[in-house]
């Protein structure tokens, strides 16, 4: 199965103004775990995760004060709609990280996740009848 096969189009975009709390809202109300940072000044493209929020916090940073820029990831792993699953789980494993950009020509097309790639491992589960 290919990455294309499982990764989520909901691509959330934002900018590295946005606020962590802006950021948190967007992500929660979309209901994904990552959004993609786009800085056309300077970086490109980043990922801002919700792993990225919750050690903010943990530091005590206030989320209204603090922005996607500061906290987004640039050295970024990208992964083509053609990798196969076990290419995008061993890439997560080595880097240490949940979610890839998928990107297709100039820009991100879709975002995998590991939650995204258990879904197409796990056996689909039936309900027996009582």
């Amino acid at each position: 199965m290919l990455v294309r096969d499982a990764m989520s189009t909901v691509v959330l975009t934002i900018g590295p103004a946005h606020t962590l709390r802006q950021a948190a809202r967007l992500m929660s109300a979309r209901h994904v775990g990552a959004a993609v940072v786009l800085d056309e000044d300077s970086s490109g493209l980043g990922i801002l995760t919700e792993r990225d929020i919750l050690n903010s916090l943990a530091l005590g940073q206030n989320p209204d004060h603090e922005t996607a820029c500061t906290h987004t990831t640039t050295d970024v792993v990208f992964a083509a709609p053609t990798w196969t699953l076990e290419e995008a789980a061993s890439a997560m494993s080595h880097g240490g990280f949940r979610h890839l950009i998928v990107l297709d020509g100039n820009g991100p097309v879709g975002i995998v996740s590991v939650r995204d790639i258990i879904r197409c491992w796990a056996p689909v589960r039936h309900r027996v009848p009582a």
